[in-house]
């Protein structure tokens, strides 16, 4: 899966974040994040077993919640967002620490669009760079949610909160739903999926109640 469509990429934007932190970014690193030691990598095997863990919880004798691994639903949704940002990534691995789920990468900066977009920042950017950004997924109604991109890093630079939303539309194709939050990405999920939960280690999906 070297394609990670740069959704995970394109928030690398602002480097210039790590030269206004002071000033925008006031959230503390989880230490659990910096030192990952259960990082997985997105493999079509992990986007089956996502896919066989919908199949169980769809059947009206199955369980009301299933739990899997942030690898597998990352492995997932990449087939969703791929469709919609632009093309660069490799290595990437997912995780999910505390009330969030992790994704980083190896990118490309350029296909950011280079000094115009990432500004100052593509300055000190090498021809492939480690990225990452962690959020919570939002059911905004049946059948629509949304990833809610809460932090993005480059190395170990915070990227500016604001800047997020404009990274996201830089990228994005298309209209998007309605009730999609600035810093939302939107995602297609089941009709019968009523919420999604991040916990150190795992997912968990509840099926909606009547």
């Amino acid at each position: 899966m070297r394609k990670i469509g740069c959704l995970v990429v394109l928030l690398i934007g602002a480097l210039a974040g790590w030269m206004l932190r002071d000033r925008f970014f006031t959230g503390t690193r989880p230490a659990e994040v910096t030192a990952a030691t259960s990082w997985e990598r997105l493999t079509p095997e992990g986007a089956a077993r996502m896919r066989a863990a919908l199949t169980s919880l769809q059947k009206p004798s199955g369980p009301v919640f299933v739990s899997v691994k942030p690898a597998d639903l990352a492995s997932y949704v990449y087939e969703q967002l791929a469709k919609q940002l632009p093309p660069s990534a490799d290595s990437v691995e997912a995780a999910a620490f505390g009330d969030r789920m992790y994704i980083r990468a190896s990118v490309k900066p350029s296909d950011f669009g280079g000094g115009d977009v990432l500004g100052p920042l593509s300055g000190f950017l090498s021809d492939r760079e480690r990225m990452q950004f962690g959020g919570a997924f939002h059911i905004i109604r049946p059948a629509l949610a949304e990833f809610r991109v809460q932090e993005i890093r480059f190395r170990e630079f915070p990227v500016p909160s604001g800047a997020i939303p404009r990274l996201l539309k830089r990228i994005g194709h298309g209209a998007r739903p309605a009730g999609v939050s600035e810093d939302g990405l939107p995602l297609v999920v089941p009709p019968y999926i009523g919420d999604v939960r991040t916990e150190p280690g795992k997912i968990t999906l509840y099926k909606s109640t009547p």
